[in-house]
């Protein structure tokens, strides 16, 4: 008897080295590919710093209330400490644990990557509580979108820090996520549509295959930050387009809510979505810039999937705020280990647009 439970003990040893649990999923130690994180200065990497900054964000005004949850959301993804509350605020309502994260590809171009959505290869995202599972369901989406619509590129992945800077918020709200991360690089409006038409099909089968239902079993999080604004620290480049006097940056201000009434708040349609990339993509040159947001694709894609996901039915959008990194209060993170990445000067700033779907 003694022999059998001190066999039984070893093989338990054996076990726990070999394994590891996450979110009651029994996961090989010899086969996780965790994924660093990019910036740990602009955003919280410890439980600790996560609570501590919820202690210090005002939620006044917030809505309390039950509401019906977000289907795809549009969230801000500069440092902690210039958006503040919008994190939390449009996030709280993402209630489903299975996430499609739809993110900006800042260094694709020095990778030559352009025309397809980019998924990665990582087992596990560090995450402030614990490592964050990606679903199984990665692989289902990627086999049908792969060698057309998507490619695999875990440097690309690795070097971005858009996707990972929504991870503690989503944690934070509900330690159960699991995610799969798509980052989107330059391309043309035509393929953005074509893109998130794929995509949204990708989806919709492996959600029936799964019986998920959107909003409650999964969602779409999508992000960008809004114009990058002012002739001060662009390396070089001068986007003051106004000026950036108090009259420029009110004139700035002006032209964002223009973009955010007439594209994206309301029922989501294809011909909003292209006008946001009249806004912003250049029409003799989708690779560049014409207004500063730097999810000039993402959000397309993430809407284009949404409006084809809904099936004709109507998707709302929602503004749950706007901010910049000079109008908002900055909350107070330095002696959280955080920081900034960025100045926020009258000649640099950027801004920040939360909004919600359903």
């Amino acid at each position: 008897m003694k022999k059998c439970l001190l066999i039984y003990s070893l093989l338990i040893i054996l076990l726990i080295s070999f394994f590891s649990c996450q979110n009651g999923i029994m996961v090989r130690k010899d086969t996780e590919k965790i994924r660093p994180l990019k910036d740990t200065i602009g955003f919280a990497q410890y439980s600790w710093q996560m609570d501590s900054l919820m202690e210090r964000i005002n939620r006044n005004g917030w809505d309390k209330t039950e509401q019906i949850p977000w289907k795809t959301v549009i969230c801000p993804h500069d440092d902690y400490t210039y958006v503040g509350k919008l994190y939390p605020e449009l996030l709280q309502n993402v209630k489903a644990s299975n996430l499609i994260l739809i993110g900006v590809a800042h260094k694709a171009a020095q990778l030559g990557i352009e025309d397809s959505l980019v998924f990665d290869s990582y087992t596990q995202w560090k995450g402030p509580w614990e490592n964050i599972i990606v679903s199984p369901v990665r692989e289902e989406i990627y086999n049908l979108l792969a060698k057309k619509f998507a490619i695999v590129n875990d440097t690309l992945q690795k070097i971005e820090h858009s996707v990972e800077s929504l991870i503690p918020f989503l944690q934070y709200f509900n330690r159960n996520i699991t995610i799969v991360p798509i980052l989107v690089p330059a391309m043309s409006p035509d393929r953005m549509e074509a893109c998130g038409k794929a995509l949204a099909e990708a989806i919709g089968t492996v959600a029936k295959n799964h019986k998920w239902e959107w909003g409650k079993d999964f969602a779409i999080v999508s992000t960008t930050d809004a114009v990058h604004y002012g002739n001060e620290d662009w390396g070089g480049t001068d986007r003051a387009y106004f000026g950036c006097d108090d009259q420029g940056n009110i004139k700035a201000r002006e032209h964002e809510s223009v973009i955010i009434d007439s594209c994206l708040k309301g029922e989501v349609l294809p011909a909003k979505i292209r006008l946001f990339s009249s806004y912003t993509l250049n029409p003799d040159n989708f690779r560049e810039y014409k207004w500063t947001w730097c999810g000039r694709y993402s959000v397309p894609v993430a809407l284009y999937a949404s409006y084809y996901l809904n099936d004709g039915r109507t998707l709302s959008g929602e503004l749950v705020g706007y901010s910049t990194s000079i109008t908002s209060p900055h909350i107070q993170v330095d002696d959280l280990g955080m920081g900034r990445t960025a100045i926020a000067t009258n000649c640099h700033w950027v801004g920040y647009a939360a909004i919600g779907y359903r």
